[in-house]
């Protein structure tokens, strides 16, 4: 059964929040990598949108990382 308490409802919205922001994080990342190859790659290059992606899922891992310690403390 859920926990109903507000400490329950707290980590659960976290937690959705934690997702969320994960994919914006990731999304937008890839959309600088296709702008970046766009204005400055060659014609079917795709380093920057490689470079980006990765970038954006290690800062959003980071960041998870970061928030699941601090829930974990409350």
């Amino acid at each position: 059964m859920a926990n109903n308490t507000p400490s329950g409802l707290k980590r659960w919205l976290v937690l959705t929040a934690i997702g969320l922001e994960m994919g914006v994080v990731i999304y937008l990342f890839v959309q600088l990598g296709k702008w970046l190859d766009t204005t400055y790659g060659a014609v079917d290059s795709k380093t920057y949108l490689i470079i980006c992606t990765l970038a954006g899922v290690a800062i959003s891992l980071f960041l998870v990382l970061k928030q699941t310690n601090r829930l974990n403390r409350d």
